[in-house]
């Protein structure tokens, strides 16, 4: 099984507990729905429409279809797609990956990557990162939300299914590097501690690049 097939795999076996257990929670973070809400401002939708990458059950979406943005959800895992298209049936979603996307060249207005590059190794995000800026137009921006560390967090067995998947965290610095040698200048830094009232082990950062 490649590394592909296995984050498909584990997406899609618990897809339905994942959905359910943070119903509530997701985007529950004033900060979360603000940098959102700033990155909306910042598209550029009149020029193409703009992509939640890694959209998962499709809340991040719909936040932003809330915003009166032109945006659809692409996602590696089937299962994830059933949720979202049954939660948003207004909404658009596709089956795909990052590191080969299904537009055209500067056919988009923006992209969120939203803790979608998680399971992607170090070493190949320079490559996702181009990919991204391969199709959105001159000046649209890319967000990209991750948890702050430096040591892998394993998830084993989740919900009680036979699963497992680690998922990485990033040092904003090294993030903004690999931005820059992906074609990108990042604009925008935030950092957010942890919220303990979520359960939340690390910081989380936002960055905000424009191609």
């Amino acid at each position: 099984m490649t590394a592909t097939q296995g984050i498909r795999a584990f997406y899609d076996t618990i897809a339905e507990d994942y959905a359910e257990q943070f119903r509530t929670t997701h985007l529950a973070k004033p900060l979360d729905r603000a940098v959102l809400t700033a990155f909306a401002e910042l598209a550029l939708p009149g020029r193409g429409p703009v992509a939640d990458l890694g959209c998962g059950p499709g809340r991040v979406t719909a936040f932003l279809a809330a915003l009166g943005l032109p945006v659809f959800g692409l996602d590696l895992s089937a299962g994830m797609l059933a949720v979202a298209r049954r939660e948003y049936p207004e909404l658009r979603f596709g089956q795909g990956s990052m590191l080969a996307l299904p537009h055209a060249d500067g056919s988009l207005g923006g992209a969120v990557s939203w803790y979608s590059t998680i399971h992607t190794p170090l070493d190949r995000l320079p490559a996702v990162f181009a990919e991204v800026r391969r199709v959105l137009v001159p000046g649209a921006p890319l967000l990209v939300a991750f948890q702050v560390g430096d040591v892998p967090r394993r998830h084993d067995r989740p919900f009680g299914h036979s699963v497992t998947l680690d998922f990485e965290r990033r040092r904003p610095e090294r993030m903004a590097e690999l931005l820059a040698q992906g074609g990108f200048d990042v604009r925008h830094r935030l950092l957010s501690e942890p919220d303990e009232s979520l359960g939340e082990p690390t910081p989380h950062a936002y960055l905000i690049a424009r191609r």
